[in-house]
């Protein structure tokens, strides 16, 4: 039986750690968390809340987030039925770092952009 480390190695090529990373490292994922920390969202009220998200990357990384642990998915036996997005204890943990990412964001932004000129027009 394999044995997995307690802690792993995002630098090592082999350290299934990497999938984490790319995982909460994408842009979605970053927004969807975000959204779901207000509170249990349907899928319309998520796709609402984000700007420019497809139904079918919704769709994909909210799966990939429920297959990682971190989205809890409930489906009510209701006519029509209703099916509610939840973050799991594990994805509670996620909120403050990519709360600090988002806002560092969008507290740089202007800077960022300026330097994008200045590189930009360096040709």
């Amino acid at each position: 039986m394999e044995t997995i480390e307690l802690y792993g190695n995002v630098y090592a090529s082999d350290c299934p750690t990497r999938q984490v990373l790319d995982r909460i490292g994408d842009k979605w994922t970053a927004l969807i968390i975000g959204v779901l920390e207000e509170g249990s969202q349907r899928f319309s009220e998520l796709q609402r809340g984000i700007g420019g998200i497809s139904q079918k990357m919704l769709t994909q990384t909210l799966r990939s987030l429920e297959r990682d642990g971190l989205v809890n998915r409930t489906v009510y036996a209701e006519v029509p039925p209703r099916v509610e997005y939840a973050l799991t204890p594990l994805g509670e943990t996620l909120c403050a770092p990519l709360a600090a990412i988002r806002l560092w964001a969008e507290a740089n932004i202007a800077e960022v952009s300026a330097a994008q000129t200045v590189y930009d027009s360096q040709g």
